[in-house]
C-alpha cells in the first residue's frame, strides 16, 4: 500500500490533494438543495454533504464551504429559513453535475439546466419536480467549524415526499429502485445496487 503522512498529504498538487481525501472517506450522498431569496430568485446546488442527525425529531445536516465568497445557498436559507433537499437519480446526474458551476446570484440553475422548479403545499422553497424523493426542510441552526471555516448548516424536516414505488412495507426507502446516485470524490458517481439489508442485530448468547 502507498503510505500518506500528513506532511505528504499537505505537500500534494492541490487537484490531487483534494481528490484523494475526498475519496478516500467513502461513497457520498448526493442530493440537490433547492433556495429561493426574498426577492424571488431561485437558486440549485449539488451537495455531497447530507447527513441524517436523528429521527426524533428528523435533523438533516449539511456542509458548506467558507462562507469567504458569497454563497447564494446560504444567503437564501438565511433570508427565508427554509430550503428543499432533492434526490438525484441516474437519469439527471449530468445536469446536477452542472449546478456545480459558478453562476451569478441573478442567474437561476433551473434556466441553465433541464430542471423545473415545483411548488407545493405553499413551501416557499422550490422542489424539483419529478425527483424520487423530495424533502422540505426548515433551519435549525448553524456551528461554525473553525478548523477550515466551514458551516454546518442543521434543519428539521417539514414534509417528506416518496415515490411510492420505492417505499417498502415496513417505510424503508429502497435507494436502488430509483436508481439514486452517490458521489466518489468531488465528481465521480455511482448508482449503486441493494446487496442485502439485514436484521437488527442483538448480542449473542
Amino acid at each position: 500500500m502507498i503510505e500518506f503522512n500528513k506532511k505528504a498529504i499537505e505537500d500534494l498538487e492541490h487537484l490531487k490533494k483534494i481528490n484523494l481525501i475526498n475519496s478516500a472517506s467513502g461513497y457520498k450522498s448526493c442530493n440537490l438543495i433547492g433556495t429561493k431569496s426574498n426577492s424571488g430568485q431561485s437558486n440549485l446546488a449539488i451537495f455531497s454533504s447530507v447527513i441524517h442527525y436523528g429521527s426524533s425529531p428528523a435533523i438533516y445536516g449539511f456542509v458548506l464551504r467558507p462562507t469567504t465568497v458569497k454563497r447564494d445557498t446560504y444567503e437564501h436559507i438565511k433570508e427565508t429559513t427554509v430550503y428543499t433537499i432533492n434526490s438525484v437519480f441516474s437519469d439527471i446526474i449530468e445536469d446536477a453535475h452542472h449546478t456545480s458551476a459558478k453562476y451569478p446570484k441573478e442567474v437561476s440553475e433551473f434556466t441553465k439546466t433541464h430542471f423545473e422548479e415545483e411548488y407545493k403545499n405553499n413551501f416557499y422553497a422550490p422542489f424539483i419536480k419529478n425527483t424520487p424523493i423530495q424533502i422540505a426542510m426548515k433551519y435549525l441552526e448553524e456551528y461554525y467549524i473553525k478548523a477550515n471555516g466551514t458551516i454546518l448548516i442543521l434543519g428539521e424536516i417539514e414534509k417528506l415526499y416518496v415515490n411510492e414505488s420505492i417505499l417498502d412495507e415496513d417505510f424503508f426507502i429502497d435507494l436502488s429502485k430509483a436508481r439514486i446516485a452517490a458521489i466518489n470524490g468531488l465528481d465521480a458517481y455511482t448508482v449503486p445496487k441493494r446487496n442485502i439489508r439485514l436484521p437488527y442485530q442483538r448480542i449473542k448468547k
